[in-house]
């Protein structure tokens, strides 16, 4: 379902928004006479430059917005294309994996781009004025939803753009533990079935954006889930090959929630979410306490944070380090995951490695 409102709902449609920089859930959790809120739909605390009118436009955000139309006036909505068509319609995602799952089933259609890069860390993103520029300037604009980018929700609803969040329709895991018990799960597209939903999404939305091409949109999205469902498959028989009690996968976040649902894996991690903070010596007890009681021959950590902590677990109970795990984003073309597709067949392949010992798994 393509919307024009805010993901908030209408409930927080007319209350004051929240400063640039405070990524509340629900912008009625701001407090006008505090400088502490909600951070990216968890409970964890950042400093934001508030006034004490508590309902006026913050200097902050005031700038921003005039930056971003000092870069729509010049022209500058991002990265120079001179070779586009402008009569193409642009297609804007949050993050180059929806971009390039959406450039398969749109085709040449649509140009679709992405507003963070490859190699970034998504969660704790912080928009630039040329970001707000860009989705003033796009037809549609394309986001994963389930509380991953907030940072890009404090915007979305100020620019009149059409907006489809593709997770709808996903059976929705919640994150287990720590301060963060209960949230939603964002990561729903490391399994390659919910993928099938976000797919179909973006047929709709696209269909909607571009009525001429729907047949087209239809028949890009039916090869792209055969793909999808064949890796799939794939990594299920593999997964069923491993003896039950070195079916796990230890990450060291919790982004496999879905994927290790979907081929019969159990799920632990250091930390649920990536945040600002380092892995704390009990996240780390905690997993040692499990790879030592469960026998778990290998442990693996995704390629936007540091690793140490899990080589700490390694240095303690002996398990291997099976490889490196690609989740929030792609790599360059000339890298290892270039494509969504090639992102799941990297990590199925990587851990089926590491947990069977095969292919020299460190």
């Amino acid at each position: 379902m393509v919307s024009r409102r805010s993901p908030w709902g209408p409930s927080c449609s007319r209350v004051r928004p929240c400063p640039v920089g405070c990524a509340c859930r629900d912008v009625r959790e701001c407090d006008p006479g505090s400088s502490t809120h909600r951070t990216n739909g968890f409970d964890r605390a950042k400093r934001c430059a508030v006034g004490r009118d508590g309902g006026r436009v913050t200097a902050a955000l005031a700038g921003l917005l005039a930056a971003v139309l000092v870069l729509a006036a010049c022209g500058g909505t991002g990265p120079a294309q001179e070779d586009a068509d402008p009569d193409v319609p642009v297609v804007l995602t949050t993050f180059t994996v929806l971009q390039d799952i959406a450039q398969n089933v749109a085709g040449e259609r649509l140009r679709v781009e992405s507003i963070t890069k490859v190699g970034a860390e998504i969660h704790g993103y912080e928009p630039t004025p040329r970001d707000i520029a860009r989705a003033s300037g796009a037809d549609l604009i394309v986001d994963n939803g389930m509380n991953l980018e907030l940072w890009f929700e404090q915007f979305v609803d100020s620019v009149d753009v059409p907006h489809v969040v593709v997770t709808e329709g996903i059976e929705a895991i919640d994150i287990t533990g720590d301060a963060y018990a209960g949230q939603l799960n964002p990561h729903a597209w490391m399994s390659p079935a919910n993928v099938q939903i976000y797919v179909d999404n973006m047929v709709a939305a696209f269909s909607d954006l571009a009525p001429e091409h729907s047949t087209e949109f239809e028949a890009n999205a039916e090869i792209y889930k055969d793909q999808l469902q064949q890796i799939l498959d794939e990594l299920i028989g593999e997964v069923e090959r491993l003896p039950r009690n070195e079916r796990a996968l230890v990450t060291c976040e919790g982004a496999f929630s879905y994927l290790a649902r979907d081929v019969g894996l159990t799920e632990h991690y250091i930390w649920p979410v990536n945040a600002e903070q380092e892995a704390t010596p009990q996240q780390i007890a905690a997993v040692i306490e499990i790879v030592e009681e469960q026998g778990v021959p290998a442990v693996f950590c995704e390629s936007t944070v540091s690793d140490a902590p899990m080589r700490q677990v390694v240095e303690a109970t002996g398990a291997r380090f099976g490889g490196t795990l690609y989740v929030d984003s792609l790599s360059e073309a000339g890298g290892p995951v270039p494509t969504y597709l090639d992102l799941i067949r990297h990590n199925a392949e990587t851990i089926v490695a590491g947990l069977t010992g095969e292919d020299g798994a460190a």
